[in-house]
């Protein structure tokens, strides 16, 4: 794969995040090609690199017909892992998504998990090893992407995975997803630290109109949040700048090594509050107890695909809480200015999405997992799980 070099980054404390790359060609062998502007990652190190990537697919009612284009394009080399948060009565939807995954998996033979959020197993696995963050008061994993992801990570460890990505199952354009995995894969070979993640811009985000396929350059929440990041990373350092666009980067990767050590937030705040969480914490030295962070830093690499991204619409009020999920997230960071705060508050009363005396949710936060003990956790997942399947060669 060539992409453009890692020329420019910015530096807050430990935490080193680098300036957009963009794919120029998704395939390449000799390691001849390659310049100071130009990195050349060769195919059969992002291969190699595939095998240590565990990709977690979260899904919640999705059409099956997205789904099964999403796991055929994701490379064989990597295991799946599904958290399916579906509906399982009137009617059971997630059934529907077991036969398929059978299918896919007996055409296929490729290394699968499957599991439920809700199965009272996984809650059983949670409160067995004394996680609580993750469940509801009814003793259940809570309902949201963040709790599916954080089980996906967990599954990731347990199978021994150096690396976890995400990739969302609503995407009309297979092809697009089996580029992101290899671009996660190119982001960690040109990392130099234990503790990196790999966060994918779209090159387009097409729309549909009257004339056709309109391709824009950035979603209506992305260009929002990305300025605000922006802006809470200018006021954190006294320099402004624009180098931040993947503040909602659902498809996006991280090491095992730094993912156990972060925490999670609910619902749509996940991506952006693994930012603002790592500003906040290895922006200033010697915030956190994890010393061997601050000898190596924090690299985040954001890449621009080559294929677009096209998929599900989920309405208007998908997009209103993503808004005031994610900028509540900045709007409530110990590193947002009263300045900065004022600018969010009127940014969210001029669409009309807070009243006059409202202020934006502050998120949820489960706490990291490093202490979670993954082998007994999986223990006891295997033996009360209903829902729980593995598919291995």
């Amino acid at each position: 794969m060539l992409l453009e070099a890692p020329v420019y980054k910015e530096l807050f404390g430990a935490v080193e995040i680098y300036e957009v790359q963009k794919v120029i060609k998704l395939d390449t062998q000799t390691r001849d090609v390659g310049s100071f502007t130009v990195t050349n990652v060769p195919r059969e190190d992002i291969y190699r690199t595939l095998e240590d990537i565990a990709i977690v697919v979260p899904m919640r009612n999705e059409k099956l017909q997205l789904v099964d284009g999403v796991l055929k394009a994701i490379p064989h080399q990597c295991p799946i892992i599904i958290v399916s948060n579906s509906k399982r009565k009137g009617p059971n939807l997630f059934k529907q998504e077991v036969d398929l995954v059978k299918h896919f998996y007996n055409l296929t033979r490729s290394r699968i998990i499957m599991v439920h959020q809700k199965d009272m197993g996984v809650a059983e696995a949670f409160r067995e090893v004394g996680y609580t963050d993750i469940l509801d008061e009814n003793g259940s994993v809570r309902s949201g992407k963040g709790e599916g992801m954080l089980i996906g990570i967990l599954l990731a460890k347990a199978i021994g995975a150096k690396y976890v990505g995400f990739v969302d199952a609503d995407n009309y354009i297979p092809g697009s997803v089996n580029e992101y995995v290899k671009d996660y894969a190119a982001g960690f070979l040109m990392s130099e630290s234990e503790y990196a993640m790999v966060r994918l811009s779209w090159r387009h985000k097409p729309k549909v109109s009257t004339k056709g396929l309109y391709f824009r350059k950035w979603g209506r929440v992305s260009e929002i949040t990305n300025r605000y990041m922006n802006a809470l990373f200018g006021v954190a350092t006294n320099f402004e700048t624009s180098i931040i666009v993947t503040g909602n980067a659902g498809e996006h990767a991280m090491s095992i090594k730094l993912a156990e050590i972060m925490p999670f937030s609910t619902g749509y705040s996940i991506e952006p509050f693994e930012l603002v969480y790592l500003f906040e914490t290895f922006g200033r030295w010697g915030e956190d107890p994890h010393t061997d962070v601050y000898d190596q830093g924090v690299e985040v690499f954001q890449i621009e695909t080559l294929n677009p991204h096209l998929h599900e619409d989920k309405g208007q009020e998908h997009v209103v809480n993503m808004i005031l999920s994610s900028l509540g997230t900045i709007y409530h960071s110990r590193l947002a200015t009263d300045s900065l705060k004022s600018q969010i508050l009127k940014e969210l009363r001029l669409h009309g999405l807070l009243g006059e005396n409202e202020e934006p949710p502050s998120p949820r936060v489960m706490a990291p997992i490093e202490n979670i003990d993954v082998k007994r956790w999986m223990e006891t997942l295997e033996d009360n799980a209903e829902t729980l399947l593995r598919f291995e060669v």
